[in-house]
């Protein structure tokens, strides 16, 4: 490992080098420290100072030779913390609005990949799959959904299930209703505003707030071991989706520094051990992602 990262260090400063105008890795490489926007959120951030996403950047600015900072935020706020202003979604645009200290230098925290997203930040290559589920309470008298090969319908038949039932949702999240088509469809919708932490989508659920929430796979897997024989999956609401650390649109030059590691520690083997680290089970509900 200290053989990838001396290589990506001198890459690193190779490519600082072979430019003139100022970049977001010029900045990280004079400060001397690479901030890290993160959020307590399933295996991601665990909040006990480690987590996927957590030991991804630490390893990131350990390849680039520099200190890390973790930077506590929320999905309501984190935008607004790498951007220095809030973005808010009007029908298909995304609408800058606000003046906020910048806080960050690059997202990682289980971020979904969404287009209104990819209108303002710079993604990084896929760190993680995932894909959004409808959850209901174990003794709700709707079942699962019988597969019928195409995910297409199968998400349909899903959606179904939901009639106009309550639905437990968070805005401005991967379990936006607004993501999947399921606003002015009937469904009496209701945004749990009590935190911005999808973890408590469940219990929520389980004290009777809704009669379905959304779940995305990642914490739908660890839900389920949590609260064994009190829910269960219904259905995927989506298709299947990516995350990835998300970057200013002046951070071209740091995404791809990201890149190259992501790519160097999936060749040597960290990677893999993170997965069996965080999320063991993963390979199982995403074999195309992890096809070893």
């Amino acid at each position: 490992m200290k053989a990838v990262i001396l290589t990506l260090s001198l890459w690193v400063w190779g490519l600082g080098g072979a430019t003139a105008w100022a970049d977001d890795l010029d900045d990280v490489l004079a400060r001397g420290e690479l901030r890290h926007l993160g959020i307590y959120y399933a295996n991601f951030v665990t909040g006990d100072g480690d987590g996927f996403d957590v030991d991804l950047a630490r390893g990131f600015a350990q390849s680039l030779g520099v200190r890390y900072t973790f930077v506590q935020t929320d999905f309501y706020t984190v935008m607004r913390d790498l951007l220095g202003h809030d973005s808010v979604r009007r029908a298909e645009d995304v609408v800058q609005e606000g003046s906020y200290p910048v806080r960050g230098d690059m997202i990682a925290a289980g971020f979904t990949i969404l287009p209104w997203r990819e209108k303002v930040v710079l993604y990084s290559e896929p760190t993680f799959p995932s894909q959004v589920w409808l959850v209901a309470r174990a003794d709700a008298p709707q079942n699962p959904i019988v597969g019928s090969g195409s995910l297409a319908q199968d998400i349909e038949a899903t959606k179904a299930l939901i009639g106009g039932h309550s639905l437990l949702v968070m805005e401005r999240t991967c379990l936006d209703p607004a993501n999947y088509g399921l606003k002015t469809k009937g469904i009496d919708l209701r945004a749990y505003t009590k935190s911005t932490n999808l973890n408590e989508m469940v219990p929520a659920l389980l004290n009777g707030e809704a009669d379905f929430t959304l779940l995305d796979v990642p914490n739908a897997v660890l839900d389920l071991q949590k609260w064994a024989g009190k829910i269960k999956v219904l259905g995927p609401i989506s298709e299947e989706q990516a995350l990835a650390a998300a970057f200013r649109p002046s951070g071209a030059r740091l995404r791809d520094a990201f890149n190259a590691y992501l790519n160097a520690i999936k060749e040597e083997g960290t990677y893999d051990g993170l997965v069996q680290k965080y999320y063991a089970s993963a390979p199982r509900y995403f074999p195309k992602f992890f096809p070893n």
